[in-house]
Parts: C-alpha cells; structure tokens; sequence
C-alpha cells in the first residue's frame, strides 16, 4: 500500500465558506437532502464547540499520530483536520500540544474518528473537537499513512478541501464544488422554517401545516370521541 503526502489541493471557496457558516448542520443535513452528516458517536469536546472551514485528510495507523504531525505543516488558515484510522481504536492520539502546533498554523478544528486526550486544556483553549472518545491512552509515532487523500469518516467520503461544519448537533460535510448550491438550498429552508415558526407560534397545528391530517386518514387512522 502506497502513502502519501498531498501539500497542494483545490479547497471550497473562501467566500462561500464564510457564507456557510450562518448555518447549523441540521439545516445543512437537510438542505443536502439528508446527506453528508457524519454518524452521531463524534461527539464535540464541550457544548459551544462550532466549526466552519475546509478539510485536511489524514489517514492514520490505530494509535499512531505521526501522520496528524504530519499533516500541520501542509494546513492553511482555516483549514479542519478530519482524521480517520484504518481500524477502529478509541486511543487518545490528539491533545494539547498538537492543538497548540495546529493553531499556529491556522487549524480550526479537529474531527477525529478516534480518541483524543487533554479535553480540559482543549475547552480550556477553545480549540473544536469532535471525536469518537475521550481517552488518556497514549499513542506512538511509528507508522506510515496518508495526507490529503479521499477518506471515510464516521460513514461518509471526504475529500480534500470540502467544507466541513461542525456544532453540538453534529459534523456535515459539504463537497466543495457543492457548497454555493447548499448555501442557496439552506437559505430557502431557513425562510421556509422561519415562516412556519411563526405560524406554529400563533396556534397553528404541524397536523394542518404539513398536511398530516390526510397522511393519517390514508394509513387508516381514525379519530374517537
């Protein structure tokens, strides 16, 4: 198996990013039409932890962080660290230090299907992360993987310089050359929602709104005083 290090990659536009920050995944996971969110075991280190910005792969050996070093000197600002192992490990093969190094160059944030370590110090410092765990188990620093390649996160492809956002509900994933079209799509649901929100908020039933009272006659529900 070959490995590699990719210093240079087309990332999402700077201008689009900034755009896609007003939105949460909720509303980005549905303006994909229910695609790109990231399965619910990465869970974010504290509370407020938000992220918006484009990915860095890293495609590391279980419990070896040599490539996540690695991958810092590439980074640019605004850049996201989504790392992967090539089988499962919840090891704690990210903390303080290595946030220390990846702020310096930039890093927003990390998303990690693995452990990370120092969540203190990392709330502390309010540096984002979402992992599979929390785990003091240390790491080495002895084998090869991949920088800046095509990976699986928590179920779902993630290529070099997509979007990736990131909140206490969750991490979506928005292909780069897809991400003026979502903020359009997101845009409209936000309407729409705000809309239905205030219909909702003046006694109006989700049952007559989204015509659920019809729903519920054709699947043979009936109503009994």
């Amino acid at each position: 198996m070959s490995h590699q290090i990719v210093r240079n990659i087309e990332r999402a536009d700077p201008k689009a990013m900034q755009a896609l920050k007003e939105f949460g995944t909720a509303t980005l996971h549905e303006a994909m039409g229910r695609s790109g969110l990231m399965k619910p075991y990465l869970r974010p280190i504290y509370d407020t932890a938000r992220v918006c910005g484009t990915a860095v792969t890293v495609s590391c050996h279980p419990g070896d962080n040599l490539m996540i070093h690695a991958a810092i000197e590439v980074c640019r600002p605004g850049d996201v660290l989504v790392v992967t192992v090539t089988s499962d490990s919840t090891d704690g093969m990210f903390g303080e230090l290595l946030a220390v190094s990846a702020r310096a160059h930039g890093v927003q944030g990390l998303v990690i299907e693995a452990g990370v370590r120092d969540t203190a110090e990392l709330t502390e410092m309010q540096f984002p992360v979402w992992a599979r765990a929390v785990s003091a188990q240390g790491t080495v620093k002895s084998s090869p993987g991949s920088v800046n390649v095509p990976v699986v996160c928590a179920g779902v492809i993630v290529h070099p310089g997509d979007g990736i956002v990131g909140d206490r509900d969750g991490v979506v994933v928005v292909p780069k050359q897809q991400v003026s079209d979502v903020i359009r799509a997101a845009d409209a649901r936000r309407r729409r929602e705000d809309q239905t929100r205030r219909r909702l908020a003046q006694g109006e039933l989700g049952l007559d709104i989204y015509g659920l009272r019809e729903k519920l006659n054709s699947l043979g529900v009936r109503y009994q005083d």
